[in-house]
């Protein structure tokens, strides 16, 4: 444990603080051949030479080494261009619903070898993502050489605070370009490359595991798709809206080819192995190299790969007779995984692997002891003196209770990571880890005994594809059922990092039992209450801030996050698209589980679009909205939804107060021809600091503004561009006299893209002005008297004053 911890500190400071190769190689050297030449002193040499080890491997791995590094040779901007790759391994498919139409998108990562601008080819290296729409032809697989037509362009990174972001995933892989082609017809095969003939092993196995456990099963539904996804690592199946119910209860984790397969698989063979009483070496040696191959046939899978390398390393302790120590393995395996690809220490799916298997190992001792004395019968009553009852029930309440434990151990270790990758807390997991993982189990060694017998034995292999198909069944139908389930799972907002350190410190407090030690329960609560008076005076020092997340990207949607909740306000949601696959998923990364209060500005398609999107996932409490009326036929059928539940409906007008904001815009008489000249025009002051939200305010509804009067000066202003005219016309700018001016625009119609002769006009007001087609979605973070505006990526932009 300590050599892989060592190792894996100089892998962080190889990430946290780059530095020359050159120097880092020199290091590395003069510590090993001081390590050699002291043995004396090696002890204490070894610990900064494991550093140095990991910081030297992080930068090889990480740095542009190349001359012709697509890092190097490739522009920054976005531009068309031509590859010739080589595929690392065949396209997969995936499927995307938007708007109730089912899409399909092919993803691959070529190797690349030159790249081609205006017909000029010149040497080019590095690994590009591609992603087209549609379907690829089936001579597109693993190994064949392929010219690409595209826009290569670095990867989007997250679209506002708190949702996944592409390009860190992809950069941790060693990905660092994105190659978006239109149609398939961008793919062609080079002509005068050597080509392989057949797709690689691991394509014709899937294809033929997918037929033979689709034998003597009616259709290709869900279940069996599930399937696939489980025993094969066919991701296609696990679409957003199939995987749902998975990742709110807590299971999703049985779909990748993990420790659970691998454990199956060996165990299997190890009982067949012993039952020919087969020598421990012997079973060894025949053991992993075959799990090994299922790796292999079943792509090469990251974490495949880490739970078979940790279980060789358990397999091979074991045939050689040497003692089992789970956390000396675990370690073990680190390293070795470490050694091959430091960067996997950043991909979340390594942590939970390893944070999981480190909290079984460390909890479930402890939990074990007291499992053992909670249900401990009498030592001096002979068993066959005991109630028949209670012996019957003594296999399973060992295995609920066991099983409970190491869910809960593993629920405990992976708690805040859950937190922070996927904003959810799953306090059901408890129960329905219980059922599906030994569910999963007989339903993946179902497979394996179909696939076994095959076309050879096909009256067994139907019966074990029907056995999965009803295992399968009833895993989707617990987990379904556990979401219904009062508190099953609450969306979280990440964990901080301070946050992390105390709840894996109180864990390790416990673990130790320094709560129950006479000697260091002092030291324990000691801990815990300076732990907690920390976070409690963080929270308090931030309880009165305020944040202003303007969405870019189109969504057309404002979020106030005021003090408290109560107060938190949705300005629209965008159209239906960015609703589902933008709006939502950022409120769920901000902990919202319920919306206190949205408004809808006015009738536009792109701003009310998702109202129902909203009102299925948040439930809002109370929806403004104008009392003008709107021919958007959206706009009319979310006033329809409203007007069906009038108590969760509130129409506002100029002089009415709405979740804290002022309501400036339109009056209740006013009219007007145009839907953005009656938009809501919202007003606050956070810290002393103005506010003003004017929608998509045109011309005319910006004169009714003008003449109604009233203070309408204010610090910082977010306008987005109306159908007709120009936002912030010259007179509302002299009244308003703005020091920071946001522009919510769109590249997506062309009309909704701020021209540059608009912002040389707002410019001259002296204001800052920034546009969200060039800053992203943008977060006004308002403390103790200034307001600080933040990028998606934490940098800052203007700070404002009071």
């Amino acid at each position: 444990m300590p050599v892989a911890l060592a190792y894996g500190l100089g892998v962080l400071c190889g990430w946290k603080f780059p530095l020359p190769l050159a120097g880092l190689f020199m290091v590395a050297g003069a510590l090993t051949v001081a390590a050699l030449g002291l043995p004396r002193r090696r002890g204490w040499l070894l610990w900064p030479l494991l550093v140095s080890l990991g910081w030297t491997n992080m930068g090889l791995r990480s740095g542009a080494l190349s001359p012709v590094d697509l890092r190097v040779v490739a522009k920054g901007a976005p531009e068309l261009v031509t590859l010739r790759a080589r595929l690392t391994e065949t396209p997969t498919l995936r499927v995307f619903e938007r708007e109730e139409r089912e899409s399909w998108r092919s993803h691959a990562v070529v190797e690349v070898e030159s790249l081609g601008r205006r017909g000029e080819w010149q040497p080019a290296t590095g690994l590009v993502a591609v992603t087209t729409p549609g379907v690829l032809g089936a001579n597109f697989f693993a190994g064949r050489t392929v010219e690409l037509t595209g826009i290569l362009r670095a990867p989007r990174g997250a679209l506002a605070p708190g949702l996944f972001d592409y390009r860190a995933f992809l950069r941790w892989q060693g990905i660092w370009f994105q190659l978006q082609c239109a149609d398939p017809n961008d793919w062609r095969l080079a002509a005068d490359s050597f080509q392989p003939g057949r797709p690689p092993l691991a394509d014709r196995f899937l294809v033929w595991s997918q037929r033979i456990l689709a034998r003597g099963l009616p259709v290709e539904d869900e279940e069996l798709r599930l399937l696939w996804a489980m025993t094969l690592g066919w991701k296609t199946a696990l679409t957003d809206e199939v995987a749902e119910p998975f990742m709110r209860s807590g299971t999703m984790h049985v779909f990748a080819i993990s420790g659970l397969h691998i454990a199956l698989i060996a165990g299997i063979l190890l009982a067949v192995l012993r039952a020919v009483q087969l020598p421990r070496g012997a079973c060894g040696v025949v053991i992993v190299p075959l799990i090994w191959c299922y790796t292999a046939a079943t792509g090469w899978q990251p974490s495949a790969i880490r739970s078979t390398i940790m279980m060789t390393v358990i397999i091979g302790g074991w045939a050689l007779r040497r003692p089992g120590n789970l956390l000396n393995s675990l370690a073990a395996s680190g390293f070795i995984i470490l050694l091959w690809q430091p960067t996997q220490l950043f991909q979340a799916s390594f942590q939970l692997s390893f944070f999981v298997v480190l909290a079984i190992a460390l909890l479930l001792p402890p939990f074990e002891n007291f499992r053992q004395r909670l249900l401990q019968t009498d030592p001096l009553l002979p068993d066959e003196l005991r109630p028949r009852w209670q012996r019957w029930l003594d296999w399973p309440v060992r295995f609920l209770t066991v099983n409970f434990a190491t869910s809960l151990a593993a629920w405990l270790g992976s708690l805040p990571l859950i937190a922070h990758y996927f904003h959810l807390l799953t306090p059901a997991s408890l129960l329905a880890n219980l059922v599906v993982v030994p569910l999963s189990g007989l339903a993946l060694m179902c497979n394996l005994g179909a696939l076994v017998t095959g076309d050879w034995l096909p009256w067994i292999t139907d019966a074990f594809n029907h056995a999965g198909w009803l295992f399968m069944h009833w895993m989707t139908g617990f987990s379904q059922w556990t979401t219904t389930l009062p508190l099953a799972y609450v969306h979280v907002r990440a964990p901080t990092g301070f946050e992390f350190f105390a709840f894996y410190t109180t864990v390790f407090l416990l673990v130790a039992g320094w709560f129950w030690t006479d000697g260091k329960r002092r030291r324990a609560w000691g801990i815990l209450l300076s732990l907690s008076a920390i976070w409690l005076a963080g929270e308090l020092r931030t309880r009165d801030d305020a944040r202003l997340t303007v969405l870019g990207h189109g969504a057309n949607a404002v979020f106030c996050d005021a003090p408290g909740r109560s107060r938190d306000l949705l300005v629209d949601c965008g159209g239906e698209s960015a609703a589902d696959f933008l709006v939502k998923p950022f409120l769920r990364a901000q902990g919202v589980g319920t919306l206190p209060h949205l408004a809808l500005t006015h009738g536009d398609l792109r701003r009310v679009g998702g109202f129902r999107v909203m009102t299925r996932e948040f439930q809002p409490a109370l929806t403004f909205t104008s009392p003008a009326r709107a021919r958007s036929p959206a706009y009319r059928e979310a006033l329809r939804q409203l007007e069906a539940d009038p108590a969760r409906w509130k129409t506002i007008s100029s002089g009415d107060q709405a979740a804290g904001w002022h309501v400036l815009h339109p009056a209740a008489t006013d009219k007007f021809d145009r839907a953005d000249d009656s938009a809501l025009v919202l007003r606050a002051e956070f810290h002393g600091l103005r506010v003003l939200l004017l929608s998509e305010l045109g011309a005319p509804g910006q004169r009714a503004l003008l003449t109604r009067g009233g203070d309408l000066q204010a610090d910082l202003v977010v306008a987005g561009l109306p159908e007709q005219g120009e936002p912030l016309g010259d007179d509302l700018l002299a009244v308003i006299r703005p020091r920071l001016i946001v522009l919510a625009d769109a590249e997506y119609p062309a009309a909704k893209r701020a021209k540059p002769a608009l912002l040389a006009r707002l410019s001259r007001t002296g204001a800052t002005v920034l546009k969200l087609t060039e800053t992203g979605t943008l977060t006004l973070r308002c403390h103790a008297g200034s307001c600080a505006v933040l990028t998606v990526d934490g940098r800052q932009l203007r700070v404002l004053a009071r």
